[in-house]
């Protein structure tokens, strides 16, 4: 049974960072161009221009969030997204109470966390940085290593 779990893995994650990625791109199309109900709180409006840090977290999120769903510069852009996240529980949603469920923040901690496992994990099947690693090895360039670390 592990074995055939472990053979998914590459895919399972690969549908996981393709759902993230689309729902934290989401919230950033919505705060910027006020569709999908508009940025929260704001009655299907959006967030000025340049304002902080509401504005800056949703260029990162439309930005991180595009380029997670397509696999491409996975680790580094889910490295941004889940330190965003992360700078808005501590600054944002631990000043109303400590508990994630006390203050509104179980959003922004499972964000922060699902994007620090993709760090370690990658973008698994489905996703263009494995399709220019394959490319790079057939145009005779030497493939980054991708093995796991043990420990």
């Amino acid at each position: 049974m592990s074995a055939r779990l472990d053979s998914a893995r590459p895919y399972v994650i690969g549908l996981f960072r393709i759902v993230l990625g689309l729902l934290f791109a989401a919230h950033g199309a919505a705060s910027l161009f006020g569709v999908l109900g508009g940025a929260a709180g704001s009655d299907g409006g959006t967030i000025a221009a340049g304002t902080w840090p509401g504005w800056y977290a949703a260029v990162i999120q439309l930005v991180a969030g595009g380029l997670v769903l397509l696999g491409l510069g996975t680790r580094a852009a889910a490295l941004i997204a889940s330190g965003s996240m992360a700078y808005a529980y501590f600054d944002v949603h631990q000043q109303a109470a400590l508990w994630p469920i006390q203050n509104g923040g179980e959003l922004s901690v499972l964000f922060c966390w699902a994007f620090f496992l993709l760090v370690f994990t990658g973008s698994g099947a489905f996703g263009l940085d494995r399709l220019l690693v394959r490319r790079a090895a057939q145009d005779g360039e030497r493939a980054p290593e991708q093995s796991p670390v043990a420990a």
